[in-house]
């Protein structure tokens, strides 16, 4: 049932990533560093979320084309791709004209309420003593799942900051949001989640390091975006703690967003103002390879979504002992990296020759 469209997904991803990256050179869709970014590869092209909206696009009309009879939420699947593409289209202009975080936020809640009027609810809370589910009122619903749309939009946004890291993350968290879909029985999340993972591997080799072409604005917003809508469909399974195996799958990007909120709001920032100590920025300067420093957040990201996966089949006493004992690591690997520490310090420059010359823009 999704082998098809995920392959469909891969193979016009990869042969549409010319084609966009012609595209926005010809539009002058192109990297422009400075001093808030990493790369320092002026002329890049930004539009790599083109062939991954193209994937995603053929893949879900492989899906009409296959489904032999399998229905569909069709208002989910139109939020999907109509609020994905809004995203797509405000990222490309941020990417071309720039925009602040305050522009582009009004597009990302219209893109979330959309979403939340077709069907995208955080709308129960599982008891975790009593195991009873309750559902939510409408008035906790809609804010709810709406700051969990913008949260995550915006995470996917912020960590990508190296070739082939969002991109890359994108397809373990979407590989294993089609599995907690196929647990929960969501079968729109399920097929939703594998076109946009066979984009996305169709996308990542011209992206990662060294890097052909970025995803720029436009294709982290419609990650993040499609990546909080999946979690939403694949939240419902679990019976304890009803929402932490999302949030486990999820833990890389949106750590680094809570550290980076964090750390601004401590050192008297504003809370969208830039620095260089994102989780990408201290593994760069740790392992002194950028390659390097994506693989090792793949890694993480993995070993978060074996957790998530398996935290879903747990219940009673054993899941909380399973869930203290991440929590405790979790927090271990953190202090190790230096990401608890308070400092406006940013990152020291690499001596010349001691790194690769290619990451993404952050």
């Amino acid at each position: 049932m999704i082998i098809i469209p995920f392959l469909v997904a891969a193979v016009v991803a990869a042969m549409m990533t010319p084609v966009v990256s012609r595209i926005a050179m010809a539009l002058d869709i192109v990297d422009r560093p400075n001093d808030r970014k990493v790369s320092d590869r002026t002329g890049m092209p930004l539009f790599g979320g083109g062939a991954v909206f193209a994937g995603v696009i053929a893949g879900l009309g492989a899906v009409a084309w296959t489904s032999q009879g399998h229905s569909y939420d069709q208002a989910k699947l139109f939020a999907f791709l109509f609020g994905g593409g809004l995203l797509l289209v405000i990222g490309l202009w941020d990417d071309r004209f720039a925009l602040s975080a305050f522009q582009k936020l009004p597009f990302q809640i219209a893109a979330g309420l959309l979403a939340i009027a077709c069907g995208y609810e955080i709308d129960f809370f599982t008891n975790p003593f009593t195991l009873v589910p309750s559902e939510l009122p409408t008035y906790v619903v809609w804010p709810l799942t709406l700051l969990w749309i913008v949260a995550v939009t915006n995470a996917m946004n912020l960590i990508d900051g190296l070739d082939g890291l969002s991109a890359g993350l994108g397809v373990i968290i979407a590989a294993t949001l089609a599995v907690l879909c196929a647990q929960a029985g969501q079968t729109t999340g399920l097929v939703l989640s594998a076109v946009l993972c066979g984009a996305l591997l169709g996308y990542l080799p011209f992206n990662f390091p060294p890097a052909r072409i970025f995803l720029g604005d436009a294709g982290a917003l419609f990650i993040g975006y499609s990546l909080a809508l999946l979690s939403i469909q694949g939240y419902r399974k679990a019976a304890l703690l009803t929402f932490v195996v999302p949030l486990l799958a999820l833990a890389v990007p949106l750590l680094d967003t809570l550290l980076s909120i964090q750390r601004r709001i401590r050192s008297g920032r504003g809370i969208f103002s830039a620095d260089k100590m994102h989780m990408h920025h201290v593994l760069l300067q740790r392992e002194g390879s950028h390659r390097k420093a994506v693989l090792w957040l793949y890694f993480q990201t993995a070993c978060f979504s074996i957790i998530a996966v398996s935290f879903s089949q747990l219940q009673g006493i054993s899941a909380w002992i399973f869930l203290a004992a991440v929590m405790m690591l979790t927090f271990r690997l953190l202090r190790n990296l230096g990401l608890l520490a308070v400092t406006t310090d940013e990152p020291r420059p690499e001596p010349p020759g001691s790194t690769d010359p290619h990451e993404e823009s952050s």
